[in-house]
């Protein structure tokens, strides 16, 4: 099940048991895959997991160009969904990300790390551009239209809801997943926070092999 990141003193229980219920309804798809592929034999079972999330999508870069699928396309990626004022698991991922990368040595730089903004309201493409730059690493930082970043999360079975917090102000919760794909734009796999640094290196290893 993927883990939902629920920022401090959050009151949107509601929402954490939506993100549950999405993250239910994603291994109810993959387990629907299989059954399919079993009366299927024809079928490729695991064509059919590596089209379950991703596809087409339209994005904002931070210096205003035009970011799609076919972008990104002919270089695996990671790509991890959150917004710049996430206080804990959105920096620690991509510190992650820029410390796995650095283990890989030259191999490193073969596949792309995104960031996608979630937080269209307060994070602007500028403003991504310079957050980003905080990890010390080439990072895709991204963002759009509250409809273009629905289509991205639908396709990706990415969970976000605001949450009030005292005052007017608000904080976000979020999935915290980190999702790999293949140059073909294929789903590979996931980085969960809770897996160690030896198995993150191991999944990015086979991604760029």
């Amino acid at each position: 099940m993927q883990d939902v990141e629920q920022q401090p003193n959050s009151t949107g229980l509601a929402r954490l048991r939506k993100a549950l219920w999405v993250a239910a309804g994603v291994a109810v798809l993959l387990g629907l895959v299989v059954i399919y592929d079993r009366g299927h034999p024809g079928s490729d079972p695991a064509s059919e997991y590596a089209s379950a999330f991703g596809g087409p999508f339209t994005l904002t870069a931070p210096d205003g160009a035009t970011v799609t699928e076919k972008t990104l396309a002919g270089k695996p990626y990671a790509i991890f969904f959150g917004f710049t004022r996430c206080p804990d698991v959105c920096p620690t991922s991509l510190s992650r990300m820029a410390r796995l990368r650095k283990q890989l040595g030259p191999d490193g730089m073969k596949f792309n790390i995104v960031f996608v903004s979630v937080d269209p309201g307060h994070d602007k493409p500028a403003d991504i551009g310079s957050y980003v730059e905080l990890f010390g690493t080439p990072i895709i930082g991204l963002t759009g239209t509250d409809a273009q970043l629905e289509q991205i999360k639908k396709g990706y079975g990415v969970f976000s809801a605001k949450v009030p917090q005292p005052g007017g102000d608000y904080t976000i919760d979020h999935t915290a997943a980190i999702y790999l794909m293949t140059a073909d734009g294929k789903f590979s796999g996931t980085i969960d926070i809770h897996e160690s640094e030896a198995t993150a290196l191991e999944k990015l290893k086979r991604l760029i092999a």
